[in-house]
């Protein structure tokens, strides 16, 4: 005689039917179970795109042609974060293009900043 060991779901505890590897009820189960172990991680990743997100359409808006020329206290003053980007270009004299996404910048002098568009060959 063959005896079949119940096995529960992992999120709500039902009893779980079919294959012996199974872990959960339902697919409503499965996907709480992990939204729940990846919540905080999730909250943090979700408020980090946020920021590079809001950063994105504001140098897409003062840059509508490719390049512009802007004073930082007007990005700031809509909302930019400085402190958040997606990657750095070094140029050969050291300079230092910050993107978020697409949409890129680089210090000038006296406040100012150039705004240019990500080029197929900066990577």
């Amino acid at each position: 005689m063959t005896t079949t060991k119940v096995r529960n779901c992992e999120y709500c505890g039902a009893e779980i039917h079919g294959r012996s590897d199974k872990r959960f009820c339902s697919d409503y189960c499965r996907n709480s179970y992990h939204n729940e172990q990846n919540k905080d991680s999730s909250n943090y990743m979700r408020k980090v795109n946020n920021i590079l997100r809001r950063n994105r359409r504001i140098l897409a808006r003062h840059n509508p042609n490719g390049k512009a020329k802007i004073q930082g206290a007007l990005l700031m003053e809509e909302g930019f974060n400085f402190a958040f980007f997606t990657n750095v270009y070094e140029t050969k004299k050291g300079g230092k293009y910050y993107f978020c996404y697409d949409q890129g910048y680089i210090k000038l002098d006296d406040g100012w900043y150039a705004l240019v568009v990500k080029e197929s060959y900066v990577k």
